[in-house]
């Protein structure tokens, strides 16, 4: 079986996913030291049907969480070795069903918008969350601690950008939405047109106005900050992408994938 040889999947799951061995999925698997075959195949499909979708050209980092241990938790699997993930030195734990913080841990994706040339207009993060928990975590946020995405498990979640300084009371491109669960996969996206949030292949808010100018500070995972307070979050991240904005069908299309990526590895939501 060359590539998957070894793989302790069934005849059948081989047949299903046992897809032409694809060079940016083997880099990864290198890089992360990837051994298990069902984790192989997994990560194989996830690349092929990126590409097959046309959505791999559009990312800039992603973070398949795969591997069960820090080291392969926080390689980027567009680009390994560039934007991979740094951990707080301690507040996680990593296993094979994802990464999980305490509530006092965040990770820096060590990508910054602004010196990768992307623009408020034309852009997206995704977060996959396998907890179900009401809390005012931040799954995304900035170096700076300013404003970021979050989703709450309570009747209203803002999700903004920052244009203004830390501490600001409003931001361009916030919205505000109706959110009743947490695990489930978010994905905040802007483009020219508009602003939107969806969840898993729902939309939930809609907005036409373009959030601020694009921050000059990494993006972090698990931590944001709006008015003057910390906000940690404890949910486990199974996945987590950032990229150029998405039409509609592509955001599907992303759910369709990663949702595929998770039912081969048993860990789907």
């Amino acid at each position: 079986m060359g590539f998957f040889e070894n793989s302790s999947l069934t005849s059948t799951v081989q047949y299903m996913y046992n897809t032409t061995p694809d060079v940016n999925a083997q880099s990864f698997i290198t890089a992360a030291s990837i051994t298990d075959g069902i984790q192989k195949i997994a990560i194989n499909t996830l690349v092929v049907d990126l590409k097959g979708y046309g959505i791999w050209t559009k990312m800039k980092a992603i973070y398949p969480v795969v591997g069960g241990v820090a080291a392969s938790h926080a390689v980027n699997l567009k680009t390994p070795g560039t934007y991979n993930l740094t951990f707080t030195v301690s507040g996680w734990t990593h296993s094979s069903t994802g990464m999980t913080p305490n509530g006092a841990a965040y990770a820096d994706t060590n990508f910054n918008p602004t010196a990768a040339s992307q623009t408020n207009v034309n852009w997206h993060v995704s977060f996959y969350s396998r907890t179900n928990v009401d809390n005012t975590g931040n799954l995304f946020g900035l170096s700076n601690l300013t404003h970021g995405p979050i989703a709450r498990q309570s009747n209203i979640m803002y999700v903004d950008w920052p244009s203004q300084a830390a501490c600001s009371v409003a931001a361009p491109g916030r919205l505000t939405l109706a959110n009743t669960s947490t695990n489930a996969m978010f994905l905040y996206n802007a483009t020219s047109s508009n602003v939107k949030v969806f969840k898993n292949t729902t939309t939930i808010g809609t907005g036409g106005a373009a959030p601020g100018a694009i921050p000059n500070q990494n993006i972090l995972l698990s931590l944001g900050y709006t008015s003057c307070t910390n906000r940690y979050d404890s949910r486990q991240c199974a996945f987590a992408s950032i990229g150029d904005g998405l039409t509609d069908a592509e955001a599907a299309n992303l759910y369709t994938a990663v949702q595929k990526y998770q039912t081969i590895l048993r860990r789907q939501v």
